[in-house]
């Protein structure tokens, strides 16, 4: 057996280790019941200051007014995208969240057939003083009404992925929307007294990877891992559902509607929860669920990168080899920049030549969205290549693409491709053919903005 054929082997066989590890090839595995999840507002929720008087509330129906279907590529398929147990989400934050008593409306014909029964009952074995009448029913002093109005899918969706002689990966991205409504009304006059709203992203995401190779004329090696993550949607309603309650009862206690039993708790839960910096965060986010901020790229950047990079010349079969860059950026208004860099890498073709060089550069750099974390960018510019001593050297013009990641507001992340054009022939030390050489290259590397 060749080393070749042994390294696959090897691989295979990790894979298939690995996977069984992460439980995903487990066939016939169950997993017991447990109590329900519960959303990242649940907590926010149970933590509201005491009401000096619980209100008594109905909700009837909340119930999905999108009238979608599960989307299906291949057959009809009659299955609801959001739950239609919205209710019942709803009749439980109303309960936790120590602010309403919550009374049964949704089934009030299946009440009021059991009363009746229980009346008959006690009529028929009545004792010489008659029968025991049943107490009156809770009447509601305000409902809640409102309901599902979106669910909006393929909202934002990417992906990214390579593959080399076979061997490669791929991640794909989705983000799907659900919006809710709640309105709370009086009963004794029909008055709307509050409505709100709130919006909850769905994360799909599929992480693969594979490899397929000819080990040699009769042998084929084929190994594939991957990974697929879908956020539920029951508990993107739940806590959509979670927190709008909070933010009725919040506007509700600012408008007069009702009353806390200590107002000064109102205070202390909103800087306990950044009350106010979420709600300013609500309306900085755009309709794709982004957050927009001012530019987030102006001032200086500093970036530190790896690359692979090659040379487009005269020789057949160029090496692809690895360098090292930094540049320095200065972000005015409106996205545009100016950017300053230099690279040191090598260049070679097998044995036929190799060489070491390195490069100084000036770009204009442009931010597709300078207000969103993640932002496309482009570049143009010119710079020159040194061979062997700065002493020789050849100019070029340089164009560059990439994306540029906002971990927060001092580091990041960015990557992108270059394509640079020579001015004139001989980078790879042959001068010969109708076009001059060029160079591309890929990189990723971190961004630091010390913000001065």
């Amino acid at each position: 057996m060749n080393n070749s054929l042994a390294t696959y082997i090897s691989l295979l066989f990790c894979t298939i280790i690995f996977s069984s590890c992460t439980g995903v090839m487990k066939p016939l595995h169950t997993e017991r019941a447990t109590a329900g999840l519960i959303s990242e507002s649940s907590e926010k929720l149970k933590s509201l200051p005491e009401p000096e008087e619980k209100v008594v509330a109905a909700v009837y129906r909340f119930r999905d007014q999108t009238g979608q279907y599960k989307p299906s590529d291949r057959v009809a398929s009659w299955s609801t995208a959001v739950t239609q147990g919205a209710t019942s989400i709803l009749m439980k934050a109303m309960e936790e969240s120590g602010w309403f008593v919550p009374i049964e409306r949704e089934s009030i014909s299946n009440l009021l057939n059991e009363r009746q029964i229980i009346q008959n009952i006690r009529q028929q074995n009545a004792g010489p003083d008659g029968p025991t009448p049943l107490p009156p029913l809770l009447f509601a002093g305000v409902m809640l009404e409102g309901g599902i109005v979106g669910y909006d899918t393929n909202v934002l969706t990417g992906g990214a992925g390579a593959r080399y002689l076979g061997t490669g990966a791929s991640s794909q991205y989705r983000k799907d929307q659900v919006t809710i409504y709640l309105r709370a009304v009086s009963t004794q006059s029909g008055r709307v007294l509050k409505t709100v709203h709130t919006t909850k992203s769905i994360i799909s995401q599929q992480l693969d990877s594979g490899v397929f190779r000819f080990i040699d004329a009769n042998r084929i090696l084929e190994s594939e891992l991957g990974y697929t993550y879908n956020e539920p949607p029951v508990m993107a309603v739940t806590e959509a559902i979670d927190e709008a309650l909070k933010e009725l009862i919040l506007e509700g206690i600012d408008d007069g509607v009702w009353s806390p039993k200590n107002p000064d708790e109102v205070e202390e839960y909103r800087l306990a929860f950044d009350a106010e910096k979420f709600k300013q965060e609500q309306l900085a986010r755009n309709y794709f669920g982004l957050l927009e901020q001012q530019n987030l790229r102006e001032g200086w950047t500093l970036t530190a990168y790896g690359s692979m990079g090659s040379v487009i010349g005269n020789y057949s079969n160029p090496d692809v080899n690895p360098g090292v860059s930094m540049s320095l950026e200065k972000g005015w208004v409106n996205g545009f920049s100016l950017k300053a860099g230099g690279q040191y890498t090598t260049i070679s073709a097998g044995e036929a030549y190799s060489d070491r060089i390195s490069n100084a550069e000036i770009l204009g750099n442009y931010y597709l969205t300078p207000e969103l974390t993640l932002s496309p960018y482009v570049a143009a510019g010119g710079g020159s290549f040194f061979l062997g001593n700065i002493k020789k050297f050849k100019p070029y013009g340089v164009v560059e693409g990439g994306f540029d990641y906002k971990i927060n507001d001092v580091i990041g992340l960015r990557t992108g491709a270059s394509y640079r054009y020579l001015f004139e022939d001989g980078l790879d030390g042959v001068e010969l053919g109708k076009y001059n050489d060029q160079h591309w290259g890929v990189h990723l590397g971190f961004t630091y903005n010390p913000n001065f």
